[in-house]
């Protein structure tokens, strides 16, 4: 059974092993383009992670945080609702917070809002930082492909060149397959990258929609809370000059 067991993990021993030397094959073939292309995912992968990490934490759990402090502010409990979000590092958290306190401070006045759009756009800012490096790869990676291509067809063809009339097709079918490599190499790395951006630039827009929300809520706190009152009131006022202006066309009749 041991033995059985020991051959087995010299067998996956040596596919890991054929398969990085076959790795390392393929990253030589492709040359400097494709080693570009591996460096450009390597930091495209940390900025993603980085990212996903930053908004999630913006994101989810500032917003369940900011809801309940919205909850108890428009019950009239304007100190806890602050208290709530005094100690948050969280973007979406400490521009509510500071809303809060702005208002409770100086009310509804043209400056506040000025400072709050400032600050707000301070902190969209913070979290799209680093998108646009995502995006620039995305774009350029596929250019690369492109490059190492064409510069592999060019190496081809002087071979072809070279060889005069004793030309071996070999030669050139392998010349081609590696300077395809790189295409092959530009489009893996900037598929991904570009549906993360894309996902990641999503994130950031319905957080700005989140604060652009929640700044507007607690400026009009429960304004609405008497609005169904007043439709009421204004619909009896009319039903009531109307029963009047009856009543007086019937007496006049």
């Amino acid at each position: 059974m041991d033995n059985q067991s020991q051959t087995i993990n010299t067998e996956e021993l040596s596919t890991l092993t054929s398969s990085t030397d076959t790795l390392f094959n393929l990253l030589n073939i492709g040359g400097p383009v494709v080693w570009i292309l591996c460096l450009f995912s390597v930091f495209a992968l940390t900025l993603i992670l980085l990212k996903f990490w930053q908004l999630s934490i913006a994101g989810a759990g500032g917003k369940r945080k900011t809801h309940r402090a919205i909850a108890l502010w428009n019950q009239g409990k304007q100190t806890e609702a602050i208290n709530q979000l005094s100690q948050s590092q969280q973007a979406l958290p400490r521009l509510i917070g500071t809303t809060m306190i702005g208002v409770q401070h100086q009310g509804d006045t043209p400056q506040l809002r000025e400072e709050l759009s400032r600050l707000a756009s301070v902190e969209m800012e913070n979290l799209r930082s680093y998108l646009r490096p995502l995006e620039v790869i995305a774009n350029l990676s596929p250019l690369l492909g492109l490059l190492g291509t064409v510069l592999g067809m060019i190496v081809a063809f002087q071979q072809m060149e070279l060889a005069g009339n004793q030309v071996d097709p070999s030669v050139l079918s392998g010349g081609i397959w590696q300077a395809l490599l790189t295409t092959a190499a530009g489009l893996i790395v900037a598929i991904p990258v570009f549906l993360a951006h894309s996902t990641l630039e999503r994130k950031t827009e319905r957080i700005a929609h989140d604060m652009e929300v929640l700044v507007t809520s607690v400026f009009t706190r429960n304004c609405l809370a008497a609005t169904p009152v007043i439709k009421t009131q204004a619909i009896a006022d009319t039903q009531d000059s109307t029963w009047e202006n009856t009543q007086g066309a019937t007496n006049a009749a």
